[in-house]
């Protein structure tokens, strides 16, 4: 419910304010740090790489590209969902059960204003997604062996949890038929 037009605004909503009412309203001024302290550690990095002998490469390859959206999936979804990261995440959020993926839980973010933003990044395999593939792509231009490895575990991973989940479908399946 919106404040009548004659209200004056708190003056803690500030900027927000009309975003939404202050009891719904997500935690953007948090947001608003996580993402520029995103946005200044790639930016540091892309000037000091092209700065230095090595500089940036032309392009990266189709195949790498491959490769790191694979792990990329991969990675989010074991930071955002999977009960062995859920030490990482219970800092910032509240466990609401298990989740439907095998190995997954439910959780949604706690607390106010930077522990909740970290909460909602922390959940949300879509929003990590940006953060692993540049943490991957800077890793691929710095160290490319090293992160080729790495990712290569990410991706088959994620491969296979993709084929244990069709698999027990099928079996699932199977025996109801029968």
């Amino acid at each position: 419910m919106t404040a009548p037009l004659t209200q004056k605004p708190d003056k803690a909503d500030g900027l927000w304010e009309g975003y939404a009412p202050a009891s719904e309203r997500p935690p953007l001024g948090s947001r608003l740090v996580l993402s520029s302290g995103f946005v200044a550690a790639f930016t540091g990095f892309l000037v000091a790489r092209r700065r230095s002998a090595s500089g940036l490469p032309e392009r990266i390859e189709t195949r790498d590209l491959a490769l790191l959206s694979g792990a990329s999936f991969k990675l989010g979804r074991l930071i955002a969902k999977e009960k062995v990261s859920a030490p990482i995440r219970a800092p910032f959020t509240e466990y609401q059960g298990k989740a439907e993926a095998p190995g997954e839980v439910d959780e949604r973010p706690r607390g106010a204003d930077l522990r909740a933003a970290l909460g909602e990044l922390l959940t949300c395999p879509h929003c990590l997604g940006m953060w692993a593939v540049s943490a991957l792509t800077v890793g691929l231009v710095t160290v490319p062996r090293e992160t080729r490895l790495v990712a290569s575990i990410l991706s088959a991973l994620g491969v296979t949890d993709f084929l244990q989940v069709a698999y027990s479908a099928l079996v699932a399946r199977s025996t109801t038929s029968s």
